[in-house]
């Protein structure tokens, strides 16, 4: 089990000992997962160059510590609760057995297809179970995923597939979002015809959309999944081998892939992902980012499943079919903990009271803003609208370079502040620099 901060004492002393002796401190948490071979050395650093390595020669996959020991220890629970886009169509609900077949299936098709150990994937598709599955696969078999948002432009997403160099692409033949239907093959189509590295494509088909096919590039994921073995070892990893590359938006230049190892991400994505939230193990956990960015990759698949949790996937928008989506889904499932972001919330104030106040979200304990800093008015409605004054907000503050949430209130904990993130995690030790980087 995790260690868990339990109250505001516990956190004085842990974060304390996180500071003081932080090779013990996050040796003690890795050591709650599955290692193939254990580290040697838990740390080795210096800031300058900077160089930074964690668990040093330690051995392990990820996708052991998200599926394996959880098929083991509950197969039956729900891992991903899949929403569609389209209310009246039918939901997704796949337990952990039934994730992990579907993980080790998908491995064993993009083996078939010549992927290996270090190879590049990019990904590119919409808020479909199916993204979950092939970012865990890739995990699986040691190949890097590259996630790219899928509401980039063909040439946004030929300049990330050339950068990383990757060999196959998996998409779906086109999107539902909101009312409309975008075509994402489409735009496959025409990013790899500037990509000469690319020489698969798989194919995921959700809107039954007429599509362009190259028989010698293209193949259809289903085709491919009915034949494949329902079990796929997993490749052993290094602690400091890649596990993605995720791309920040390009909106300061050329896009820079920021690339995040198995080790030390694992060990903090999960660790971060208990505590902030107060995650307990019957809870329900919906993050409605999309996984083309960091907080989709760190709390919708890696640290809700490195905790055994059940983590819910949307595939539309808030304002679809109106203005009650977001809450008649925490109805619908019993949400307990909602993480979304300030954008989302100050677009639902402007529909008034009347939506949250249809529906019953009484489940709900915890709530969480994400992705910018939220402003007293929002977190106040937030508050009083959607948690009714009884949950806690966590105002979670990171970036994609961290990989997981560096400070922030943990719930039910620490005091929190409208507008202000208040505390740094455990292990973090935040600084305030002027300009040319000298520290006040």
């Amino acid at each position: 089990m995790l260690p868990r901060i339990r109250d505001i004492e516990s956190y004085k002393k842990t974060y304390q000992f996180s500071i003081d002796e932080p090779e013990s401190f996050w040796g003690e948490i890795a050591g709650s997962f599955t290692w193939k071979k254990k580290w040697e050395n838990v740390l080795q650093w210096e800031f300058e160059t900077p160089d930074v390595k964690w668990f040093i020669n330690g051995k392990l996959n990820i996708t052991e510590n998200c599926l394996d020991r959880f098929v083991e220890k509950h197969p039956d629970k729900i891992a991903i609760i899949w929403e569609p886009n389209d209310p009246n169509e039918k939901e997704i609900k796949l337990t952990y057995k039934e994730l992990f077949e579907k993980v080790c299936k998908f491995s064993n098709v993009l083996k078939k297809q010549g992927a290996k150990k270090g190879d590049r994937i990019c990904i590119y598709m919409p808020m479909i179970s199916e993204l979950a599955i092939a970012i865990l696969a890739c995990a699986r078999i040691g190949a890097i995923h590259s996630v790219v948002f899928a509401g980039f432009s063909a040439q946004s997403l030929s300049k990330r597939i050339n950068d990383a160099q990757c060999n196959i692409v998996i998409c779906s033949d086109a999107a539902y979002r909101g009312n409309k239907i975008i075509e994402i093959k489409n735009v496959i189509d025409e990013a790899i015809q500037n990509c000469p590295s690319v020489n698969k494509v798989i194919v995921k088909k959700r809107t039954n959309s007429t599509i362009n096919w190259n028989q010698k590039k293209d193949m259809w994921w289903d085709d491919e999944m009915q034949n494949a073995e329902i079990f796929c070892d997993a490749e052993i990893m290094d602690a400091e081998d890649a596990l993605f590359i995720l791309y920040t938006s390009g909106s300061t230049g050329k896009p820079k892939g920021v690339v995040h190892t198995c080790g030390g991400y694992m060990v903090y994505t999960a660790y971060s992902f208990l505590n902030v939230f107060q995650y307990d193990e019957q809870d329900i956990f919906w993050c409605t980012a999309d996984i083309g960015w960091i907080t989709g990759h760190s709390y919708i698949i890696y640290g809700p499943l490195l905790n055994g949790a059940t983590t819910v996937m949307f595939e539309g928008i808030p304002t679809y079919p109106d203005a009650g989506r977001f809450w008649q889904l925490i109805e619908k499932y019993k949400v307990n903990i909602f993480y979304t972001a300030p954008t989302a919330i100050r677009s639902l104030m402007l529909f008034g009271d009347e939506f949250p106040s249809a529906y019953d979200m009484t489940s709900l304990k915890t709530l969480g803003s994400v992705g910018e800093p939220i402003n007293e008015e929002a977190w106040h409605w937030y508050h009083e609208k959607i948690g009714k004054k009884n949950c806690a907000i966590v105002d979670t503050w990171w970036q994609t370079e961290t990989g997981g949430i560096l400070i922030s209130p943990l719930a039910h904990i620490t005091k929190e502040i409208p507008s202000y993130a208040t505390l740094p995690l455990p292990g973090i030790q935040p600084v305030i620099v002027d300009v040319n980087g000298n520290e006040l």
